[in-house]
């Protein structure tokens, strides 16, 4: 279940800095950065708990093109104002699902990193 006070502080930045994108981050078994800009009108409470697809056949090494649909779970406690943005983006981190199970997928670092601790 997400954070309740964090999807509410997310919502708080947005609306304190005119936020027009989010950023949704995440990162490859490679260390490299990926993401998906969405517009801010995309975003609800319902994103952190249904998570937003995505095209993990773009990833290298991740999924084939016909088995690519992939899940982002945001984790909000994890949003920050990009600095560097000419556009007021929030940036968001997130860990990489499978849709179809609802499991993290194994070569997400993230998902790697929680299931050792």
């Amino acid at each position: 279940m997400p954070n309740a006070n964090a999807i509410a502080n997310v919502f708080k930045l947005i609306e304190e800095n005119n936020v027009k994108f989010v950023f949704l981050r995440f990162t490859d078994i490679k260390g490299k950065e990926h993401g998906v800009s969405i517009p801010v009108s995309l975003v609800d409470e319902d994103m952190f708990e249904d998570g937003k697809m995505f095209d993990g056949s773009s990833v290298e090494g991740w999924k084939t093109i016909n088995k690519a649909d992939m899940l982002l779970m945001p984790m909000a406690e994890t949003a920050v104002v990009d600095p560097f943005a000419q556009i007021p983006t929030l940036s968001i981190r997130c860990s990489v699902y499978e849709p179809t199970t609802m499991q993290s997928y194994d070569r997400d670092p993230r998902s790697i990193a929680i299931r050792a601790e």
